[in-house]
């Protein structure tokens, strides 16, 4: 009796016997073509190469710096000045950098970790620190410092916060004028601290990362 109840079961669910007497088959429900992308699988990118959305984001990506702090105590982020495009040298040469005003003395900090790759004095940054990050894939430059921070060396490592000098107008900065020179240079892990780079302004960094860490 069981197995004529299940048959019966199965055999109607395909086929209907109309009163006619004619028989016709039952249409199957259509199984959706959508599929889900299972979690953690990587971007999708088309056969034509990543979308303009893809390529936007890895873009993005690739010129986010570490998170900073500004470099001179008690700055404000809105106390900073985009000088990144102004010109240098009665218009040779782009400024690159960012200027942060402030007394002569004022101690400057490590804006991120990183090792002290270079002590240099030179003509126009005056006394200098190249500070090369971790990865090796971006270099800190701070200029015109009135002096080092006492014991600061080549191949240090810093961390963020720690007072690498204090600010000054050593090299062609104006005597009433002091601050703190202040760039972002992206670099190849073998790269040394005077191969030519690529300038990144600092600016929106600091304006996004630091809206207020004066100290």
């Amino acid at each position: 009796m069981l197995t004529i109840v299940i048959t019966a079961t199965l055999t109607s669910a395909i086929w209907i016997v109309a009163g006619s007497g004619l028989i016709s088959k039952v249409e199957e429900p259509q199984i959706s073509q959508t599929e889900e992308i299972p979690t953690g699988t990587a971007e999708l990118t088309s056969v034509n190469g990543p979308t303009a959305d893809q390529g936007a984001n890895r873009s993005a990506g690739a010129n986010t710096a570490a998170k900073l702090i500004i470099p001179v105590s008690g700055v404000r982020a809105d106390q900073l000045v985009d000088s990144f495009s102004d010109g240098r040298g009665d218009g040779s040469r782009k400024h690159e950098a960012i200027d942060i005003m402030a007394a002569r003395g004022t101690p400057v900090f490590a804006a991120t970790s990183g090792t002290v790759e270079k002590l240099f004095l030179s003509d126009l940054g005056g006394k200098t620190v190249y500070v090369r990050s971790p990865d090796r894939r971006t270099i800190y430059y701070y200029a015109h410092l009135n002096q080092y921070a006492s014991g600061l060396k080549e191949n240090q490592q810093v961390r963020q916060g720690q007072t690498i000098g204090y600010v000054g107008s050593t090299g062609d900065a104006s005597a009433n004028a002091p601050h703190l020179h202040f760039a972002i240079m992206k670099t190849s892990p073998g790269s040394n601290w005077w191969d030519p780079k690529q300038a990144v302004d600092p600016y929106p960094i600091l304006m996004a990362d630091s809206p207020d860490n004066s100290r």
